[in-house]
């Protein structure tokens, strides 16, 4: 609920009003643009976003022991180990070149997670899904926001004009601006080398926190960027053909509502004031992947920050547009591709 107050508490959302006919607006436009981008002779119909993966590998994530108390939440609640089920993609809604600047993701589901989950078409499946990309903040503040990016993508305009909407510059966008424009002009060398954040918020038992993923080694992929436009796959082909990726799963806690704030995904969180603790390790072993069969696979698998446990339910305005439009887009995706729509278990990988 909006907060009528002004003071904020950790841990807590605060909706503004009329955000539910905003997300069912960009839910709309986001099914339109899909159809449109993928009439019936152009298949598979790809992810509105993330649209082009490097593969989907196999690893695990194993719990550290002796975490403070106020990290024994949820899946880090006990050392174990959960199997994994790993994308790497560009960020963008087309499958580009990878020699162009673009936001990169992580995307990784857990399996074998007992407890009821966050959706209710879902709580009985046995998953727990992170999504998280190479860049620690998102380019966008809100929903309405995110509206109004979307009407002008449905009108075909150029996308200057969400941050620069006219000649007054009290309504120009700077900080998004220059958040999205550092995002996109980033280049990488191997997806497996870099570090990833959530961006967005989620809950933390009764608080709240970010997650990021980093690795242990770098350094080992070529330091020269490939012409190659697939090059991304051929550096994981390469690093796991004989090595295994690791990286720490890393928490940032929420101390400061005002400075570290739940609707407002634009703004960092001080790792001076929290720093992020290691709370997990990432391991993926070698493999190949490469397998028509396994890629595949990977383009029928979806990913969303609900899929969840409730100790781990996404926080803020951009997770709760997410609710309504993954699920939409997934189902309309597996439709549009004849494929069934469900969450993979132990025995399916």
């Amino acid at each position: 609920m909006q907060n009528p107050t002004g003071v904020l508490e950790l841990g807590k959302e605060y909706p503004p009003p009329g955000e539910d006919a905003v997300i069912a607006e960009l839910e709309r436009i986001s099914v339109e643009l899909l159809k449109r981008d993928y009439p019936a002779n152009v298949r598979p119909a790809r992810r509105d976003a993330h649209a082009k993966h490097h593969g989907c590998v196999k690893g695990k994530l194993s719990i550290e022991a002796d975490l403070p108390i106020a990290l024994k939440v949820g899946i880090f609640k006990e050392p174990r180990h959960y199997p994994a089920l790993i994308r790497f993609s560009n960020g963008d809604r087309h499958a580009q070149d990878d020699t162009k600047g673009d936001t990169r993701g992580i995307a990784i589901k857990l399996l074998g997670v007992e407890g009821e989950k966050v959706l209710e078409s879902e709580k009985h499946e046995q998953t727990q899904d992170f999504t998280l990309v190479n860049h620690p903040v998102f380019a966008i503040r809100d929903a309405q926001d995110y509206l109004e990016l979307f009407q002008l993508l449905i009108k075909g305009g150029n996308k200057l004009k969400f941050f620069f909407p006219g000649i007054n510059p009290r309504q120009w966008r700077l900080h998004e601006f220059k958040i999205a424009t550092t995002i996109n002009r980033k280049k990488i060398i191997s997806p497996l080398e870099i570090q990833y954040w959530s961006m967005t918020p989620y809950q933390l038992g009764t608080g709240a926190a970010k997650f990021s993923v980093k690795p242990q080694v770098v350094g080992v992929a070529p330091k020269a960027i490939p012409k190659s436009p697939h090059y991304l796959h051929t550096a994981m082909v390469n690093h796991l053909a004989t090595q295994e990726a690791r990286f720490d799963f890393l928490v940032q806690l929420q101390t400061d509502p005002y400075r570290m704030p739940i609707e407002d995904p634009t703004i960092a969180w001080d790792e001076a004031v929290s720093p992020y603790q290691k709370v997990a390790t990432l391991t993926i072993p070698p493999q190949a992947f490469d397998s028509p069969e396994q890629m595949a696979f990977c383009e029928n698998l979806s990913y969303s920050p609900w899929h969840s446990l409730p100790e781990h339910k996404p926080l803020g305005g951009i997770n709760r547009v997410r609710k309504h439009i993954y699920e939409s887009i997934a189902r309309l995706r597996h439709e549009m591709n004849n494929v069934p729509y469900q969450e993979p278990t132990d025995s399916t990988i």
